[in-house]
């Protein structure tokens, strides 16, 4: 298993490590040399950030181990060894990591206390800063994390993002580049997997793809930026903020996109600071909150661009600059709220259920009679329509109404369904599986999608819409010829792959418009602004966020739906089988909420907005992608023009 592979290496690293430090001590050959140095001062830095993320992840992919679907395919399959629960499974982790960290900790203490001088000698500075920079890389990731809605508080500490990024700035201001490419990526990897803990019963693969590729994106991106620091003269505070918020739009963009954790999310619940977001998208509130940092590193004690601290009052100005343009456009957007209010909107109502269950139970037909008993309930407050959540029903609709009811049980469940959904009178959107049949070289095939499917009052499917940005590696993997061998590992582990939908629906009821993004696809900023430029009125999430088995997942999907709220002038509403089932008006402020983890529905009235577009719907990722350019100038010049030695 990797995981043992991953875990002897890790072994072989202390054993020889351990070995060239005794030999050399042996030797009394603990002289300042350069192989000295290393294996007192850097060694342990490796050994302790390696062992962090090792023992980080089996101690939250430990949570598996409860789970009665994963214990019956470890009792299926031989290529997946947990403990019978979890407690246990969490023990085993501590017991073979907690040891070596211990060891790794004493031994990084025992070298920079003892000896502090040799210790700034051997790491090239004198600065605390520098020979500190492990734990100050390792703050910024857990500041990071904890800025987001988290297990620490379900609401996040928002306050946190204006500052989580200094420590990390102030180190990589005076460590070797080579190094500070190790301190950002590790950084980065741990805020991924702290503030995305809940992955890990998401798919039995999915935590391990998320970290390896968020380091496979950071050590590149560290590797530029810190380059182009190392060359700039006084827009060195400058150069972060925009490299960052290029980063964070381009690691949203295709296959392997997953723009989850982005630093301006953090802010969901200062509306005055997200108003910015009609104009720049979610993008210009990261580069407000990574100014903030920078200039703070700038003044602190050595500036981003690596020159020692100035006086000057240039950052200071960009930065108050950038607060009083956000704080002018909210300002601004209130005044247009009002006038809008006092003419008044029309509105629509809509019926959330949230039945709390997960459909890998596989408990069908005791779902549907969840589903039924909540609708039945919700029909008192007479809404326009129902609107159950991403495979709130299970079995394939299309499929399964073709069959015999009285051979197969899904058949009779779905004739079921639709028997109901004629005598309840209304409009119902639910998710569903779907599928379609295509002939390829004289053989037919068929195609799964995960979708949306919209029903008449008078059982007649309207329209259905196919989910276009599926979850990499655990629904969609389009290398399948080319990486045969991924593929099979996918397989192994009970990935179910779906076909993306090539079409971006717009449904139409009566009294409106509104699309249907599918789970993490209102993530994707310019995905749900395409939505809006089709016409939607309204955008209506269905998610199934109950498998997070945690309120904090729940909280930052919701958070990312706020800003495309903001973005597009449009009120969402998201029907989540548990978590959160929640109405966003179109400033970004969640006016009802369901409680998590219970049977509930939701009642809300949705005001339909005018047609009149955002900057931002207009014009998409303009801004970040002028950044892009800005630090590709800020590059040219900084070579061109290298700063004085």
């Amino acid at each position: 298993m990797t995981s043992e592979l991953l875990y002897g290496l890790f072994l072989i690293l202390h054993l020889a490590s351990g070995a060239a430090l005794a030999l050399r001590a042996m030797r009394r050959r603990l002289t300042p040399s350069p192989t000295s140095f290393f294996l007192l001062f850097r060694a342990p830095e490796l050994l302790l950030s390696i062992g962090a993320v090792l023992f980080l992840f089996s101690y939250i992919y430990a949570t598996n181990a409860n789970m009665d679907y994963v214990q019956r395919f470890m009792a299926s399959h031989g290529n997946l060894r947990l403990a019978p629960n979890s407690t246990q499974e969490r023990l085993n982790a501590c017991l073979r990591f907690l040891p070596f960290l211990a060891v790794d900790a004493a031994w990084y203490l025992y070298f920079r206390l003892r000896k502090g001088t040799l210790a700034r000698r051997a790491l090239g500075g004198g600065r605390c800063t520098h020979i500190w920079a492990l734990p100050l890389s390792m703050l910024s990731g857990i500041l990071y994390a904890l800025a987001f809605p988290s297990f620490m508080r379900t609401a996040g500490l928002p306050p946190l993002g204006w500052v989580c990024l200094v420590p990390l700035l102030l180190c990589l201001s005076e460590v070797p580049a080579g190094w500070g490419i190790m301190y950002g990526t590790f950084a980065g990897v741990l805020q991924t997997m702290i503030s995305n803990y809940w992955l890990g019963t998401f798919n039995l693969l999915t935590l391990q793809f998320v970290s390896l590729i968020t380091a496979l994106e950071y050590v590149p991106f560290m590797a530029v930026s810190l380059l182009i620091l190392r060359r700039s003269r006084g827009a060195g505070f400058i150069v972060f903020p925009a490299a960052w918020t290029v980063f964070d739009w381009l690691r949203s963009m295709g296959f392997l996109g997953y723009p989850w954790g982005m630093l301006g999310a953090s802010q969901y619940s200062v509306i005055p600071v997200i108003q910015i977001s009609s104009l720049t998208g979610v993008w210009g509130v990261t580069f407000l909150l990574v100014l903030c940092n920078s200039v703070v590193a700038w003044y602190g004690g050595r500036a981003a661009g690596g020159v020692p601290a100035r006086r000057g009052a240039a950052p200071a100005l960009v930065l108050a600059v950038a607060c009083a343009f956000t704080l002018g456009w909210a300002g601004w957007n209130a005044l247009i709220e009002a006038r809008k209010s006092a003419v008044g909107a029309k509105s629509v109502r809509l019926a959330l259920i949230q039945q709390n269950d997960d459909p890998r139970k596989n408990d069908y037909r005791l779902v549907f009679d969840t589903l039924r008993s909540l609708t039945d309930r919700a029909l008192a407050a007479r809404p326009d329509l129902v609107v159950w959540s991403e495979t709130a029903f299970v079995p394939n609709i299309r499929r399964w109404s073709h069959e015999d009811p009285a051979v197969y049980p899904l058949a009779a469940l779905v004739r079921d369904f639709l028997a109901y959904q004629k005598t309840i009178g209304k409009w119902l959107l639910t998710g569903n599986d779907d599928y379609s049949l295509i002939t390829q070289n004289g053989t037919e095939e068929r195609l799964d999608y995960n979708g949306s499917v919209l029903f008449s009052p008078q059982g007649t499917r309207v329209e259905t819409y196919h989910k276009i940005h599926l979850v990499p590696f655990t629904e969609y993997f389009p290398f399948k010829k080319q990486l045969p061998g991924i593929y099979r590992l996918l397989m192994s582990f009970d990935a179910y792959l779906w076909e993306p939908g090539d079409r971006r629906v717009v449904f139409h009821h009566p009294l409106f418009a509104f699309s249907t993004p599918i789970c993490f696809e209102d993530v994707f900023p310019n995905d749900v602004r395409r939505f809006v430029r089709e016409g939607a009125e309204v955008i209506l999430n269905l998610s199934n966020d109950y498998w997070s088995l945690t309120e904090a997942e729940g909280m930052q999907h919701a958070a990312n739906a706020v800003f495309r709220a903001v973005e597009n002038g449009r009120p969402i509403a998201r029907a989540a089988a548990s978590g959160l089932t929640c109405m966003v008006d179109p400033h970004g402020r969640i006016t009802a909420r369901s409680p998590f983890y219970t049977e509930s529905f939701l009642i809300v009235d949705v005001p339909l907005s005018s047609s009149r577009q955002t900057l931002y719907t207009r014009w998409g990722d303009w801004f970040p992608a002028s950044l892009a350019v800005l630090v590709f100038l800020l590059a040219a010049w900084s070579f061109a023009w290298p700063r004085p030695e």
